[in-house]
Formats: C-alpha cells, sequence, structure tokens
C-alpha cells in the first residue's frame, strides 16, 4: 500500500482537487460553507492526543503481511520506506520523492541499480542503528514463498539488494522501468533483521512476535488490544522529528452507526469517512469540520473463478466468463450505488479509480440490459422455472451465495440489492453476513462463491497486479481473492508500466482496464468520494487520496484548544525488546 537522477518522464498532475459537495441533503448549502481544506495551516509546537473513531481492527501491524486500510493507517506510522512518494503522487521516475530512511540515492550509468543512503542518524525503536543489512533482509522476507506476502508481486522488478557498507544497500533492477524507482523505494517498509529475522518465515504469521512492532517511525506502539484500541505514542528519539501529536489512540467500535456516535459526541476527534446518512448531523455540529477529498477506494462483488471444493477446476458457475458477463449485465450499478451512497460515489470503472492521472476514464462498460443479460443466460443453457421463478440447466439451478463482512453495512446493503436485482432474472442469491475474521478466512482461502469487496490502491497504478495479476492467482493467501488470471491483461499492464510518461501510460493502461472489465471477474460497483470528520481543534494535515493517515505525524492541536485527554500520560510502550517478545512466544 500505497511513490537523486531526476527523470526525464513528464510529471503527474496532482490529485484533482476537493468537489462540492452537492445534492447530499437538504443541509447542501451549509455542507458545503463547513466543508475545509485539508489543511489548517502550521504553527507552535502542538501537543495532544487525537482519538480515532474506527469500525474495524487492524489486521497485522507488519508490513509485509497488512492487506487492510486499517491496518496500514496504523503500520505505516511505525515502519518507514526509503522514500516516500510526494503528494503529487507522481510515481513516474524519482522526482517529488521524499527522503525517509534514506537521505540521498545515486543511480548507477546503465540505470540498472540504485545505491541509497541511509540517515546515519535512524533507529530501531529499541535503540539498535538501522543497517543496510535491514534493507536487504527486507526484501528477502517480502519475497519468501514461504511467508506468502501480497507485496511479493509488487517487487518484480527488482532482481535483489546487496550491501555496499553499513549505510549503503543497492537494490539491483532486472531492468528500469518508469516506476522501478518507487517499486524500490517506496514499495517496501523496512524491517528490523534483528527482530523478525529470528523468526522463520514461513512461522510469522502467527507468531507472538507481530504483537510486538519495533520500526523506526515517528510513532511507536504503546498498546494493541485486538477489537478494542490501538494506541501509538510519539517517538521522542526519531531522527527527523518526533511526531507533533504525543499520542494518537484508534478506537475500534462493533460497527459503523457505534463509531459515527463516538465521534459525534465528541468521544473520538476523527472519523475518516462520513456517510450521507451522518453528514447533515456532523455538518451541524459546531465542533465539526468536514474535509473532503478524492479517493483511492473502490467497492466490488468478486467472483470466485476456483471451485471452492477443488481449488484446481474452475468454479462450476463463475468459471464461465459469458455467465460473470450476464450477471454483471442484470446489475444496475447506478442505482446500487445511488442507493448507498447518494451523491458520496461514482459507479466504478474497475481496478483503476479516476483520482490516478493515468486511468483512461472512456473505457466501455458492460451495460444494464436486464433484457439482454436474459437472453445471454437463455443461450447458455440456463432456462427459467417459472413454478420456482429460478434458472435452472441439467437440474441444477443457477444460485450462489455472497459473503460480506458484519463490520460493514454499506457492503451488505449493496449484497441485498444485488441479490434483489439477480432475483428479477432468475438468479437465486443468498447472502451471508460474517465476523470480519471468517469473511477473511474465506477470502485467504477462496472458501467462497462471491465475495463483497472492498479495496484501497497505492499510487503505483502497475500496483493492480497485486489483486488481479496471474502471479497472485497461483500464490496462497495473496489479495487476487477471486483467482482471476488473464496473460493478456499481465502482457498489457507490463506494457503500460513501462510507458515513459504519463501522456503514453494513459491509453496503455486503458487498454488493461478494458480487457479486465470485459473479462467481468467482478461487478465493479462504487468508487467512494472521501469525507472526513474532524473535532475543530484538530489541525489536520494534507489528507492525501490513497492514504489519509500519510501526514498523521505532522497534525497538532494548539495549547489554547487542548482537552483533558490531551494531558493524560501516553501508555508506555509494550514494544520492549525483541527477546521478551521471542520469550512469550517460543
Amino acid at each position: 500500500m500505497h511513490a537523486p537522477e531526476t527523470s526525464h518522464a513528464d510529471s503527474a498532475p496532482a490529485p484533482r482537487g476537493r468537489r462540492r459537495l452537492t445534492g447530499v441533503t437538504t443541509a447542501g448549502l451549509t455542507l458545503a460553507l463547513l466543508v475545509a481544506g485539508c489543511s489548517h495551516g502550521d504553527g507552535g509546537n502542538g501537543r495532544g492526543t487525537v482519538v480515532i473513531a474506527s469500525a474495524a481492527d487492524a489486521d497485522f501491524l507488519f508490513p509485509p503481511l497488512t492487506a487492510t486500510a486499517a491496518g496500514k493507517a496504523v503500520t505505516e506510522q511505525i515502519f518507514e520506506p526509503l522514500a516516500e512518494v510526494g503528494d503529487s503522487l507522481n510515481v513516474i521516475g524519482d522526482a517529488g520523492f521524499v527522503p525517509r530512511l534514506a537521505d540521498s540515492w545515486t543511480w548507477a550509468p546503465d540505470s540498472l541499480s540504485i545505491a541509497f543512503h541511509l540517515n546515519p542518524r535512524a533507529r530501531w525503536h529499541d535503540g539498535v542503528a538501522v543497517t543496510a543489512r535491514d534493507v536487504r533482509f527486507t526484501y528477502r522476507l517480502n519475497v519468501d514463498s514461504a511467508l506468502a506476502s501480497p507485496t511479493a508481486t509488487l517487487l518484480g522488478d527488482i532482481d535483489s539488494v546487496s550491501v555496499r557498507d553499513s549505510l549503503t544497500p543497492v537494490v539491483w533492477l532486472k531492468h528500469r522501468a518508469p516506476d522501478t524507482f518507487f517499486e524500490a523505494a517506496t514499495e517496501m517498509r523496512i524491517l528490523p533483521e534483528h527482530v523478525y529475522g529470528k523468526v522463520a518465515s514461513g512461522a510469522l504469521r502467527t507468531s507472538p512476535v507481530l504483537q510486538h512492532p519495533i520500526g523506526s517511525g515517528r510513532f511507536r506502539l504503546a498498546r494493541w488490544t485486538p477489537g478494542s484500541t490501538i494506541e501509538l505514542v510519539s517517538n521522542a528519539q526519531h531522527y527527523r522529528a518526533p511526531a507533533r501529536l504525543d499520542r494518537v489512540i484508534w478506537t475500534i467500535s462493533p460497527d459503523y452507526p457505534a463509531a459515527a456516535t463516538r465521534f459525534l459526541a465528541g468521544e473520538a476527534d476523527y472519523l475518516e469517512a462520513l456517510r450521507s446518512s451522518v453528514i447533515p448531523k456532523a455538518a451541524a455540529t459546531p465542533s465539526v469540520a468536514l474535509h473532503a477529498f478524492p479517493g483511492f477506494h473502490y467497492g466490488y462483488l468478486a467472483f470466485n473463478l476456483h471451485d471452492p471444493k477443488h481449488p484446481s477446476a474452475p468454479h462450476p458457475l463463475f468459471g464461465d466468463r459469458a455467465l460473470r458477463r450476464a450477471l454483471t449485465m442484470a446489475v444496475d450499478r447506478r442505482a446500487v450505488v445511488k442507493n448507498v451512497y447518494d451523491t458520496l460515489a461514482t459507479v466504478s470503472l474497475g481496478p483503476m479509480v479516476r483520482a490516478m492521472p493515468t486511468t483512461d476514464t472512456t473505457v466501455a462498460q458492460i451495460p444494464f440490459d436486464t433484457v439482454g443479460a436474459a437472453r445471454l443466460l437463455d443461450s447458455l443453457g440456463w432456462r427459467l422455472d417459472t413454478a420456482k421463478g429460478v434458472r435452472v440447466r441439467r437440474g441444477v439451478p443457477l444460485a450462489f451465495t455472497i459473503i460480506t463482512p458484519a463490520s460493514s453495512q454499506d457492503r451488505a446493503r449493496q449484497a441485498v440489492l444485488i441479490q434483489a436485482q439477480l432475483r428479477r432474472v432468475g438468479v437465486q442469491v443468498d447472502v451471508r453476513s460474517l465476523e470480519i475474521n471468517a469473511f477473511m478466512r474465506q477470502q485467504a482461502t477462496r472458501a467462497f462463491d462471491a465475495a463483497m469487496e472492498y479495496w484501497l490502491l497505492d499510487p503505483n497504478p502497475s500496483a493492480v497486479r497485486e489483486s488481479w495479476g496471474s502471479e497472485a492467482a497461483s500464490t496462497a493467501g495473496s489479495a487476487n481473492y477471486g483467482g482471476y488470471a488473464s496473460p493478456l491483461f499481465d502482457s498489457e499492464l507490463d506494457s503500460a508500466s513501462r510507458a515513459p510518461t504519463l501522456a503514453s501510460a494513459r491509453p496503455l493502461f486503458g487498454r488493461a482496464l478494458q480487457t479486465i472489465v470485459n473479462d467481468a471477474p467482478a461487478i465493479w460497483l462504487a468508487e467512494p468520494e472521501n469525507v472526513a470528520g474532524a473535532q475543530r481543534r484538530i489541525h489536520v494535515a494534507t489528507l492525501r487520496p490513497d492514504a489519509w493517515w500519510a501526514h498523521l505525524a505532522d497534525w497538532w492541536i494548539p495549547a489554547d484548544e487542548r482537552i483533558a485527554r490531551d494531558r493524560i500520560a501516553p501508555a508506555a510502550p509494550t514494544s520492549a525488546t525483541p527477546d521478551s517478545a521471542r520469550v512469550q512466544g517460543h
């Protein structure tokens, strides 16, 4: 999750400006006046506490395994990359990248290696110096098949990492592509070898050492009570600067309404996504400011292309491309999105979002056409049993189950709407709500028919490989939950990734997008607009479309606006030493 020699490639434009929120409620005019910019300016050395209301816990606090937005928001405060993509989100070349663990870098004359120089003052949270060996270890661990990290598919252009000296890791490239610097510098959050290298890579996923993350970031973990609380405290010894807040606390609610209630009651300071049902009350709350910014999320109904009982075989229904297209044709995606999001989302184009400068918005979509869908189903042998109202082929009903996480009302509502729409063309759909951990297990093992998914992209459009590439389809535990594999899509994505300029990349990414839309491995649903809420005392830094939390360490609270919880001493970090964690786990 989403990235020096100056590239001659075109600079990508900055993300779109904030769009006016019209037509959401009768309080539209009031809302427009209350929408705040993404920055309140700067000044002072603010301290205090920000409490974030969340309806989802982190999955892992370990970058190679973290796959959820909730996990990334926390993990990316604890761990750092070599360099970070700037707010322009330009991933072509290395212009605009911001130094992090690396304070400088040098390209080899043949452009097939990059020597990064580490900041000599960088330290892990346990006081050990960050070295080039840590960078080499991080790369090797991310691509280790025993760990099965979803990040592995994003590092395909890297051949190896070597150690020139203690402060100089060298990243060797198989070839140079326009986005290889992003791949080399940003896709990996660097890990301490002395902590994680003492656990076998295949055992890390379940090791207690992951409950005590040790990184180099401006925040460090104080405590993690799964399902309840994650608390980070400022790393006072950070080599660049400590965080401007004393602490950040994620308070985890069982569902979105509970999280929204906490925020509106003033028990929490920030809610990352305000639904249309919550916005009127938030707009009428004097202490709350609204922040609108483009999104890098998209939601979709994923079809499992593999038989859940026999993974090597195609799914008895969804292995058929024509059937997937017929089902897509039978769903009025615009009505679904309008019903759930009102005007706070647009219909998804596919696994690329409009905020990406490389996205071709002219790609043709499968149209909503119930008559055409019925005709196609008939041609496939799925005939309507008028007595039962269900289509049948060779005695087997056209029926399947959609799974959805109980923590997401939006996804549940979309599933029910799709269920009703497909019933009209003779398809029987059951909707099954699962506790989030059970939902994620079924995702990872492909033990489902169809699943309501929600994905956060990083700025590199090539990262779509992580969830839709053929290599990920054959990797256990990958984010390619439906197992979609298309050599044509892969090759078109590769061509787009190697385009030297933004102008030449956009039509090539458009071809890849058209291919996957035509193949219909999913019903592309919503591309939500981001509308966040924050208590006005919180001075929020720029909210980036790909990661609202990117500048969390620079949020601040003026001294005269702090409240009681800002003066409570932060909890002591629990990630004491790697030895104590190992004793508990082994």
